[in-house]
């Protein structure tokens, strides 16, 4: 048996007056899902469980099969398990994102303008870490870079008695006054924060890049924290032998924690422009090195959410269709083994808020042995009237394996 589980990041959502009162699952072309669908087991799940935050770390280590309630630490320690960083137990990590913020004199008064500075290249952004580090490395700190806007800060012998640091893309347009970190044991952050908005508005890197109409990276930003994570192995909790496939940090450190093979894919970006053929070539070389498990994590449909952009939210789920799941489909149809995949987002990213909700999101498991009472196209409305409600998230994998 093989496993595909096609994991399209936020792409639940809300009606949208712009498209009809329909929400992009049901505008888009995706031919190949909604064939799928059509015999597949169909229903929604609650990735997310109530009084937990609905981000892409807690969703999708509960896709994964494993209870947020009982082995998250938060979303820093992941990535800092993909970028290589090896924790102590009593180190602090933090994602330290660069943003764009106004250019008012006083930090405080400063508006989020964009949360991942004009989607900056990892290549201007390692320049701009590496410049930042040369400033505030010490023996209590580190900056380590990672992919595009997403780094990482550890604070040795650090604490997580910080109260709320806000995730940026929370607050775009909004004013920071009220998202900053609060004292008492926030006073090193903030002043980082603070003082990296002065280092980074001249930087050759970001003169060049207002130069070519874009947004500087002007500002680090941090949030996410937690300490070191740790995961039973997927290969002794569900039996199969597992291969993560991302553009992102945090998925590629849930995959090394958790013992799966983690492939990295040249161009995908964690964007609309990310390499979909790269992605589904490298899941068909998975399966065929002999891997049972592949888990495709496809991060296009929530950036675009977060940025308000309509048709690309439905151009991203087309694609997805298209050029990830049509081609390991057919090599699945051709493998000479029965196989079942999995379709579903981690959390919705509505494209009214701009940000996560806890919402229950549509799913479907087909299996290509066995027939379903399915549905005609698989979106929000759809997987909500079959009945089908899945109430504890991290049970999904088990029947998605063992059912």
């Amino acid at each position: 048996m093989k496993y595909l589980v096609l994991l399209c990041d936020g792409m639940a959502d809300y009606p949208v007056e712009e498209l009809g009162g329909k929400t992009p699952m049901e505008c888009a072309d995706k031919p190949n899902i909604d064939r799928l669908a059509k015999t597949a087991k169909v229903g929604l799940v609650k990735t997310v469980a109530d009084g937990l935050k609905p981000g892409s770390d807690v969703a999708n280590l509960s896709v994964l099969g494993y209870d947020p309630a009982e082995c998250y630490t938060g979303r820093s320690p992941l990535e800092a398990g993909s970028i290589g960083i090896d924790m102590a137990d009593s180190d602090v990590s933090f994602r330290c994102n660069l943003v764009t913020v106004s250019d008012e004199e006083n930090y405080e008064d400063k508006t989020m303008v964009d949360y991942c500075a004009g989607d900056i290249s990892t290549e201007e952004a390692a320049e701009l870490i590496k410049f930042l580090a040369k400033e505030f490395d010490s023996e209590e700190f580190n900056l380590y870079s990672g992919v595009s806007y997403r780094h990482c800060l550890i604070w040795h012998n650090g604490t997580l008695d910080l109260g709320t640091l806000t995730p940026p893309h929370d607050i775009t347009g909004r004013k920071i006054k009220e998202y900053i970190p609060q004292p008492p044991n926030t006073e090193k952050l903030y002043d980082m924060m603070k003082k990296s908005y002065n280092l980074l508005k001249d930087h050759p890197v970001n003169k060049a890049r207002e130069a070519r109409g874009l947004r500087p990276a002007n500002s680090m930003w941090f949030w996410g924290e937690g300490r070191r994570a740790a995961l039973e192995p997927f290969a002794d909790k569900f039996g199969v032998k597992g291969s993560m496939i991302s553009a992102v940090d945090l998925l590629k450190g849930i995959g090394k924690f958790s013992e799966m093979n983690v492939v990295s894919v040249d161009g995908a970006t964690g964007y609309i422009d990310t390499n979909f053929d790269g992605k589904a070539k490298a899941a068909v070389e998975e399966f065929k090195k002999g891997q049972d498990f592949v888990y495709i994590h496809v991060e296009a449909p929530d950036e675009c959410g977060h940025r308000h952009e309509i048709e690309n939210k439905v151009k991203s789920i087309g694609l997805i269709d298209k050029l990830i799941l049509k081609p390991v489909l057919e090599y699945l149809d051709n493998c000479g083994e029965d196989y079942k995949i999995l379709v579903c987002p981690d959390h919705p990213t509505p494209l009214a808020l701009k940000t996560h909700t806890n919402d229950a999101v549509p799913f479907m498991i087909y299996q290509k042995s066995k027939s379903f009472d399915g549905v005609d196209t698989l979106n929000e409305k759809t997987a909500a009237e079959t009945g089908v409600f899945v109430e504890k998230g991290p049970t999904l994998m088990n029947t998605f394996i063992n059912g």
